[in-house]
């Protein structure tokens, strides 16, 4: 039997539809760009992605069954409307409440993991909550216009999906690369408020009327407290980048610093020659001492991440005959490194590409040394840790060639660092791990892991230009803390368990 519907209530399901589509998307875009939100206070991992999808999907979960039993006591086109209008003001807010309450996060000293679901919590749940309850209510409202209830209900799921996906594919794509996170968010907060207003025309005055004056006291707030000011210098695809000017660095003198998301990640010394950083310094020793002083001049180095562009432009200033090429990821890290930092990139071959692509595409290529610089505070790129990944760097290098690495960890039990040396002692005939000099009590470190084919001989290795400083070989002491290297996993780009690894970073408490 054919059912007939007005075309009134055609055009009144439609719109139901898009508004679905549409929060839908929204919803999406808010998820997104939460991430880039809160970097700069606890970085970006698995740890404050699983923050994220999971206190959103429980906003979402509990809107959709608040909207449904809204929708069973007769909500209808007005509580649409204070709903959107309501979750227009939360989102908006989200930047107000990330200024009050990082300095509360920051001075109580959590965990990162409670750190980040803390953010996420405050920050996104209550808009996640209010934009659930709009596609129950709206597909109910819509079979009250057309009973096929099978292509009402799966009309409205298919739209709720195709806005997500859109949400998605445009924050990724299109507006985090052209527009800062709190334009994206005040954006999204306007297109929530103009989606609201269909469905309050027809409402008593004092209802619109209470919905505008809510969205535009968070808006108030929000400028007043500088919610719309970011704290970046520049925003890229990656990570929010700030550039601390005129620092007095000990033994050093001036310079400046490079600050990616919540992490210092780089400190340039205004003269070249010298190297701020212990481990960029401590890798520099090692070329000197595995190659020697008469034949460090014309290496030919692979730098895996420019970051601030330290130690490369060190190698260029110094060794003028060296060949330098530099894999770095972010274009964005490179014009800041050339802009705000000084670094000259003359001489330098940089490509923007991961830096495992970019070494495969140089297959014709053999280094002498590969210095993998990559590792963002305790976020890690998985797949420049594995087997595959070292075997790779091992065919680029010269059959006497250097690889030094980089790695974050806790100093007492250093799970990811002994997992390391499992799997590089696969490929390399002699790995070992370096450390400053520190007391017993120190817990997170910066190691440095050489792997080549024949060891490096002194246990200790002084500072023979920069600061005054010591390292010691610690590749026997620390397989003797924590489990055994049997007990440990070997990283494969199948199976790279690095945040389990790294759990002392990121829980201490739970010590697993």
């Amino acid at each position: 039997m054919a059912i007939h519907v007005g075309n009134a209530a055609t055009l009144r399901v439609l719109w139901y539809g898009i508004t679905v589509f549409l929060s839908s998307a929204i919803v999406l875009v808010l998820e997104i760009v939460a991430a880039r939100l809160i970097a700069p206070f606890v970085g970006v991992s698995l740890y404050t992605w699983t923050s994220i999808i999971g206190v959103i999907l429980a906003g979402l979960s509990l809107g959709n069954w608040l909207g449904g039993r809204r929708a069973d006591r007769g909500g209808g086109d007005t509580t649409v409307g204070i709903v959107l209008g309501a979750g227009s003001a939360f989102a908006l807010a989200s930047l107000f409440i990330l200024g009050f309450l990082a300095p509360v996060l920051e001075s109580i000293h959590l965990d990162l993991l409670t750190t980040s679901f803390l953010f996420v919590l405050a920050m996104f749940f209550v808009p996640s909550v209010l934009l659930g309850v709009v596609t129950p209510l709206l597909t109910t409202l819509a079979l009250q216009l057309d009973v096929r209830t099978g292509h009402i209900v799966g009309r409205m799921h298919a739209l709720a999906a195709l806005g997500s996906i859109l949400g998605t594919f445009l924050t990724g794509y299109l507006l985090v690369q052209f527009f800062g996170v709190r334009t994206i968010i005040l954006g999204s907060a306007v297109c929530l408020l103009l989606l609201a207003v269909p469905f309050l025309h027809s409402t008593p005055r004092r209802v619109p009327v209470f919905v505008f004056i809510l969205f535009a006291t968070v808006a108030v707030i929000t400028y007043s407290r500088d919610g719309f000011v970011s704290s970046c210098d520049r925003e890229s695809n990656y990570y929010c980048l700030r550039v601390i000017n005129d620092l007095n660095i000990p033994w050093i003198g001036r310079g400046k610093a490079l600050v990616l998301d919540h992490l210092l990640h780089s400190m340039n010394a205004d003269d070249p020659t010298k190297l701020v950083s212990s481990y960029t310094q401590l890798m520099d020793e090692l070329v000197r001492k595995y190659f020697g002083e008469k034949n460090k001049d014309t290496l030919n180095y692979f730098f895996a991440g420019g970051g601030g562009y330290a130690y490369p432009y060190f190698v260029t200033t110094t060794t003028p005959d060296a060949d330098v090429t530099v894999a770095e990821l972010d274009k964005t890290v490179t014009e800041v490194a050339q802009e705000k930092l000084g670094v000259d990139t003359t001489g330098m071959h940089i490509i923007h590409e991961d830096a495992r692509t970019a070494l495969q595409q140089l297959d014709d290529t053999e280094f002498d040394v590969v210095i993998t610089d990559v590792f963002h505070d305790i976020s890690v790129p998985y797949h420049l840790l594995t087997l595959e990944f070292a075997e790779s760097v091992k065919a680029s290098l010269n059959p006497n060639g250097l690889y030094l690495m980089n790695v974050v960890d806790d100093y007492k039990n250093p799970q990811l660092i002994k997992s390391l040396l499992k799997t590089l002692r696969h490929t390399f005939p002699a790995v070992d791990v370096w450390s400053p000099k520190l007391k017993s009590d120190a817990l997170r470190m910066t190691f440095v892991i050489s792997a080549a084919k024949h060891g490096l001989q002194p246990d200790v290795i002084h500072a023979t230009t920069g600061p005054p400083r010591s390292w010691v070989r610690v590749t026997e002491k620390i397989q003797k803390q924590g489990p055994p290297l049997s007990e440990l996993p070997m990283l494969t780009d199948d199976f790279v368990p690095a945040e389990r690894l790294l759990t002392q970073l990121f829980v201490p408490s739970l010590g697993i």
